[in-house]
C-alpha cells in the first residue's frame, strides 16, 4: 500500500478498492447506520458528516462513547466475527456512508490479502482505543458515572 493511513481511519488505498463493493446511502440527522443487538450484516465507512457511537446505558438512556468523522469504518469487528452489533451508530448531521455487505467484504479480504494487515490495524486500534478510555476511567474512580446522552445534548 502506498498510502499511509491515521489510526483507526481507513487508508485510501484501501477507500479506492472497495469502490466497486460499496453502496452508498444519505443518512439525516439522527438516522441509525445500525442498532445495537442487530446481527452484524456489514461494515460502514462515513464518507461524509458525522456518526454519533452509542452505547445503551439503561432504559431508553444511551452513553456517547465517541462521535466520528469521514475515513472511519463503523461494525468491523462484528462484521468479522458474524456478532451482533455492540452499539449503535447514528448520524450526528447529515451523514454520507457507504456500506460493504458482510460477505462481499469478507470475499474482498480473501482476494487481496494485502488488505487484511489494514484490517488488523484497524482493529489493533479499536482495542487500543478502548483500553484508553478504560484506563483512564480507573485512573479516576471517585469520578461521577457518565451522563446519558440525552443529559450531553441538553
Amino acid at each position: 500500500m502506498s498510502s499511509q493511513p491515521t489510526p483507526g481511519k481507513l487508508s485510501p488505498d484501501l477507500l479506492q478498492a472497495l469502490h466497486g463493493i460499496k453502496s452508498v446511502r444519505l443518512f439525516p440527522k439522527g438516522g441509525k447506520l445500525f442498532q445495537q443487538g442487530v446481527v452484524a450484516t456489514g461494515v460502514y465507512l462515513v464518507e461524509s458528516g458525522e456518526v454519533r457511537v452509542l452505547l445503551p446505558a439503561g432504559q431508553s438512556q444511551k452513553q456517547l462513547l465517541e462521535v466520528v468523522g469521514p475515513g472511519t469504518m463503523l461494525g468491523l469487528s462484528e462484521s468479522m466475527s458474524g456478532e451482533r452489533y455492540r452499539i449503535t451508530a447514528e448520524a450526528g448531521e447529515q451523514t454520507t456512508a457507504a456500506f460493504v455487505p458482510r460477505e462481499k467484504f469478507l470475499e474482498f479480504l480473501r482476494e487481496h490479502g494485502d488488505f487484511c494487515m489494514e484490517v488488523v490495524r484497524l482493529l489493533s486500534a479499536d482495542l487500543h482505543a478502548l483500553y484508553h478510555k478504560f484506563r483512564s476511567i480507573s485512573a479516576h474512580p471517585g469520578r461521577p458515572r457518565n451522563r446519558s446522552l440525552d443529559e450531553q445534548l441538553n
